[in-house]
């Protein structure tokens, strides 16, 4: 890999980790239907990945650094008792929609290894990520409910709906997203959720998965560029989150439905291509 390839993965990675269009998928088959000769299967693939995805969290942290200071004081008892009360919740519900993630991802991280090196059957996903998106803004309840008022229930159906992600070309946000309107959550309250919710996820792989970047021999070389790239990654991901707050809470009434096009188009655009050896 080299130095402009990392770049342009960080690149990518910082935007589409929070545009519901699945960072994995687009890692997959853009480098595949742009020809960049980079071998995904390597050794140092996966852990780069996770660097950029470290450094998406990182960048998710910063924007919301307020929310995590708040939760933090309502942890240690800081705040008045009503503040403290409200901030235990959401860290009690973001606890329970990321638990899903960490048992489903240990039961299927095995049997679907070999689907992330396979850009045609990232392309497909990325087609049923469309109708995921479209299938979402169909069966969103009325009900509006906020991030704090979230009950265990609605943050474990989240938690589920998260799950979907470990599949290349479902986009984690977009199907907590998804979760979070089917529990009657406006768009720009369910991606906070997704965002906040998958903030610690992110770091929690960084945790499994950098040690291999720092102890495995033939990975030293790929370390220093991975960080830079890391780095490229958080501000684009602060940029990107920025953007779509904004754009969420601007168009509640069909938001996702720009994205669920282009993945359908870009989906079934790359399968194409690739199929046909172009």
């Amino acid at each position: 890999m080299n130095f402009l390839h990392a770049i342009l993965f960080a690149i990518l990675q910082g935007a589409s980790e929070l545009f519901p269009v699945s960072s994995l998928g687009h890692a997959v088959v853009v480098p595949a239907v742009l020809h960049w000769g980079v071998d995904q299967a390597s050794i140092g693939f996966l852990p780069f990945l996770v660097m950029l995805h470290l450094g998406t969290a990182t960048g998710m942290l910063v924007y919301f650094y307020r929310d995590w200071l708040a939760m933090l004081r309502g942890v240690l008892g800081a705040g008045y008792r009503s503040e403290n009360i409200v901030e235990r919740q959401l860290v009690l519900r973001l606890i329970i929609a990321t638990l899903p993630a960490v048992i489903v991802g240990e039961i299927v991280k095995k049997p679907v290894t070999h689907l992330f090196a396979s850009p045609l059957i990232a392309c497909i996903f990325l087609i049923v990520n469309a109708g995921l998106l479209l299938l979402g803004e169909q069966l969103r309840r009325q009900v509006v409910k906020r991030s704090t008022t979230l009950t265990n229930m609605d943050a474990l159906i989240i938690g589920l709906f998260q799950c979907l992600a470990f599949l290349p070309g479902i986009s984690r946000s977009g199907a907590a997203i998804v979760g979070g309107l089917r529990r009657g959550v406006a768009h720009e309250e369910a991606a906070k959720f997704s965002f906040l919710m998958g903030t610690p996820v992110i770091f929690a792989a960084a945790v499994v998965e950098i040690p291999k970047l720092l102890h495995a021999h033939e990975l030293h070389a790929l370390f220093g560029l991975s960080l830079l790239a890391a780095v490229v990654a958080g501000v684009v991901a602060f940029a990107s989150t920025a953007f779509l707050m904004r754009y969420f809470r601007d168009h509640d009434s069909w938001a996702l439905k720009p994205f669920a096009w282009y993945c359908g188009i870009f989906g079934a655009g790359s399968f194409v291509l690739l199929l046909m050896g172009l």
